[in-house]
């Protein structure tokens, strides 16, 4: 039971010290920043995207950034899963790039789906 409960202490003291780091990098932070910030340069004004703020309202953006930034995380993550694949698969067996093939053949539907409903075109 010893042990059991020694790992719990082992994690609880990592813990800690991962408060402490970011607890002193605030505090290091708060030493070193400006007291007075020069509202004449520009310091306080509202900054959106390269975008000049709209006084009282908002800035439209278009829907198409955020389909780009989906299909982007999308396709990136499962990228991620090829590469323990690209490692292992000479070790690994038929059954594996069979699994793979079937991985892939998913994400070229999936880029296609999304280039025949001309999601990738930029308007």
């Amino acid at each position: 039971m010893d042990a059991y409960l020694s790992s719990y202490a082992t994690i609880g003291a990592l813990a800690l010290v991962g408060v402490v780091i970011i607890g002193g990098a605030f505090l290091v932070n708060r030493l070193l920043r400006p007291r007075r910030p020069n509202a004449a340069a520009g310091k306080r004004d509202t900054y959106e995207c390269g975008l000049d703020p709209v006084p009282g309202g908002w800035a439209q953006m278009h829907i198409r950034y955020y389909l780009y930034a989906y299909l982007y995380v999308l396709f990136a993550v499962e990228a991620i899963f090829l590469f323990p694949w690209a490692v292992v698969y000479l070790e690994a067996g038929r059954a594996v790039i069979v699994e793979m093939a079937i991985f892939v053949g998913v994400l070229a539907l999936g880029l296609l789906y999304a280039w025949r409903k001309r999601a990738l075109t930029w308007q």
